[in-house]
């Protein structure tokens, strides 16, 4: 990345190395000597992106660049500035949830409310604040953004304000207040705004897609006006909408910079040109402003197994098949930290926490317990902290590691049978693992006039770095297979990725009416996918539970083969069905219902071009005349009707109503044969002719 200062606006799709582009930037502009490491501020949105950032940056050989969330970042900022700004007091205490205060806020309006309902207020709450919207202005807001908000939303404002009212009472700050104050220093103080655009003059943002209205406040407070900025994302990748998150300003940026330079990075390096082509063929699908900007994937990994859809007859087969493949997967040597279960609801995680137990396959729940408040890991912490004052500086930081962790029963081997014991030792096997990364990264030392030397990393390095990722929640990975959210599995990847429950209903989910809220929901089956590097497996079932309603596969699905299996198979040939595709380089085409989106499964549908339950506007007339066409025609060429169209095939020229050759070949079932025979006639009687006008050689050509 060599452009020259100025805004730069890197559209990255999935897998294509954008977190390489730009610390590779940030390096050739500090090594060369354009600017200095620390006026340079890089944001992202997870702890754990901001630190893989910062390590990247070490191993280039750059030092002084502040890799920061925007919340990080904040607070860093108003604690520096604390005092002028308050005149000497205090700065609030951060509260790190709100569910707390939101749920007593509740009780002070009269509002009845159990946890989850204070959970669902307070994310209404956040994303108000996000987006600017004070409680006074929640119900228009609310209306206008089509919002879904737990209570009505006169009541959802009244909460807001008591919720305020409490955090001011009780001399609290949330992390929405955290960046206003930011923004107000800047904004109302001159002599801070002075002082922060001093230190910083160059910026970064990844995940650009992602940042919502009050994030863009305060990074254009930290810019004032200057244009030195370089954003990162993929808008087909928005998919936290809901928490007030836009992909506006990616999608503005070209336009309100004109000479904004724009890179477009489109070679995958993570998942195999199988999985690229599905990718690609599910987003291929998408509308709406954010399709604008689509990228078309093309991958450079070798070739590889094609991604299945895998159909069964209820939900506990599907995930009862989905444990016995992670545990054939882990026995042939697929680590279980390397596979992932990837659901759209949280509340789909027993039905597989329970079959991988049954299963006996260890896993993690993303967004449970946190690593670093577990007790053996915060044990661990006080014997490394111990074992510093004691350690031989000569020996190897993994050893010495190692050692310390005997001090709480942790050994190398053998690794424990499932259970406690099992996660126990997972979680200290993971330090040892961080301890081994960490190793292979030297110590840079400043030395003078922008010089560096290295040294190897000491227990006591290793200490300060557990302690940095503890305050950032940066915990590592530990050796189980993965279930989580398709939200939450954003910006991490794994060889082997499951993603299960593809129905409609719950992908999309019911609760998306909106053309913006469905596409929203296509847009996370594309995150899911591109999640995958090596093997891929999506699956549905039937009906919830045996003998339940059936239901549609998710209509984002590309066009399969194959029939649902019985309930609870598990292995390749129990009836479950492969993706369809005909070559690597060219995916699947998709059939789309043109009155309710859904993807078309059946022959007799996809010739229709609608669901067969979804309303018709069927030309009745016209149907009557492309009849009677057909029977003269297959008289006099004494065929059976249907060797001249099917009845779905005329259905469908009834209710499309093609004006030209182009739309006519477009209904499945008319090739380029049939069109050189009948399409001339089709068409004309489409525009008003009746069948006696039309010239016999129209109606009784002859095979070639």
């Amino acid at each position: 990345m060599t452009a020259a200062a100025g805004p730069v606006c890197i559209l990255a799709g999935a897998g294509t190395g954008k977190t390489r582009a730009i610390t590779h930037r940030i390096a050739y502009r500090t090594l060369r000597g354009d600017i200095a490491g620390r006026h340079l501020l890089a944001v992202t949105f997870t702890a754990r992106a901001a630190a893989e950032m910062r390590a990247r940056l070490a191993a280039l050989g750059v030092g002084g660049v502040q890799a920061r969330t925007f919340h990080a970042a904040a607070l860093r900022q108003v604690r520096y500035f604390a005092p002028r700004l308050l005149a000497g007091r205090e700065l609030p205490e951060l509260v790190p949830s709100k569910a707390r205060l939101v749920g007593l806020a509740a009780a002070r309006v009269g509002v009845r409310t159990d946890r989850t309902g204070a959970r669902d207020l307070a994310s209404e709450i956040e994303w108000a604040k996000s987006s600017l919207v004070e409680p006074g202005e929640y119900v228009v807001a609310a209306a206008k953004a089509t919002r879904e908000p737990p209570f009505e939303s006169g009541k959802v404002a009244e909460v807001f304000a008591a919720y305020e009212q409490l955090k001011r009472g009780n001399g609290v700050i949330d992390f929405e207040d955290l960046l206003r104050a930011a923004v107000w220093g800047i904004e109302e103080h001159s002599d801070v705004a002075e002082q922060v655009r001093a230190q910083y003059r160059h910026f970064v943002v990844d995940e650009y897609q992602d940042v919502n209205p009050l994030q863009q406040r305060l990074l254009d407070a930290w810019l004032g006006g200057r244009d030195d900025l370089t954003v990162v994302g993929d808008a087909s990748q928005t998919i936290y909408s809901f928490t007030g998150a836009t992909s506006a300003y990616l999608i503005d940026f070209p336009r309100k910079r004109r000479d904004a330079v724009v890179v477009r990075l489109v070679r995958d390096y993570r998942s195999t040109p199988q999985v690229v082509g599905l990718a690609n063929a599910v987003i291929r699908q998408a509308r709406g402003s954010e399709a604008r900007l689509r990228l078309e994937l093309v991958g450079q990994r070798p070739s590889g197994a094609e991604p299945e859809l895998r159909i069964f007859q209820d939900e506990p087969g599907e995930a009862a098949a989905v444990a016995a493949r992670c545990r054939a997967l882990v026995a042939a040597g697929t680590p279980a930290r390397e596979i992932a279960v990837l659901f759209r609801t949280n509340a789909q995680s027993e039905t597989y926490e329970k079959a991988l137990a049954e299963a006996e396959v260890p896993y993690v729940v993303q967004g449970a317990e946190r690593f670093f408040e577990r007790t053996e890991i915060r044990q661990a912490l006080v014997a490394l902290r111990a074992a510093t004052r004691s350690a031989d500086p000569g020996e190897p930081l993994v050893r010495s590691v190692a050692a310390a962790l005997e001090a709480v029963g942790w050994a190398p081997s053998p690794r424990p049978p499932g259970g406690a014991a099992r996660e126990r030792w997972e979680a200290l096997a993971a330090l040892v693992q961080v301890a081994e990364e960490f190793a292979a990264t030297p110590v840079l030392l400043p030395i003078g006039e922008g010089a560096v030397s290295s040294r190897p990393p000491s227990l006591a390095d290793f200490v300060d770095e557990l302690a940095r990722r503890a305050a950032a929640q940066h915990a590592p990975t530990v050796d189980g297979v993965t279930l989580a959210s398709l939200h939450s599995a954003k910006g991490l990847e794994w060889d082997a990725v499951f993603v299960v429950g593809l129905s409609d209903g719950t992908l999309p989910t019911t609760y998306a009416k909106t053309p913006e809220q469905v596409e929203e929901e296509r847009r996370l089956l594309y995150v899911g996918v591109t999640r995958a590097r090596e093997w891929l497996w999506l699956s549905y079932a039937i009906s919830r539970s045996p003998g339940g309603r059936p239901r549609r596969p998710c209509r984002f699905l590309p066009q399969f083969d194959g029939r649902p299996g019985g309930a609870g198979g598990s292995g390749a040939g129990s009836g479950m069905a492969r993706l369809s595709r005909k070559t690597d380089s060219r995916p699947p085409r998709i059939v789309s219902c043109r009155v309710c989106g859904a993807t078309l499964l059946g022959g007799a549908d996809r010739k229709l071009g609608r669901c067969a339950t979804c309303p018709s506007d069927l030309d009745e007339e016209l149907l009557e005349r492309l009849q009677a066409w057909r029977a003269r025609v297959s008289a006099g060429q004494r065929v059976p009707a249907y060797v001249v169209f099917t009845d779905a095939t005329l259905v469908a020229i009834a209710e499309r109503k093609p004006a030209q050759r182009s739309d006519l070949i477009a209904i499945a079932g008319i090739g380029p044969r049939k069109l050189g025979l009948y399409g001339d006639a089709a068409l004309a009687l489409v525009a008003g002719a009746a069948v006696d006008d039309l010239e016999p050689e129209k109606t009784s050509a002859n095979d070639p």
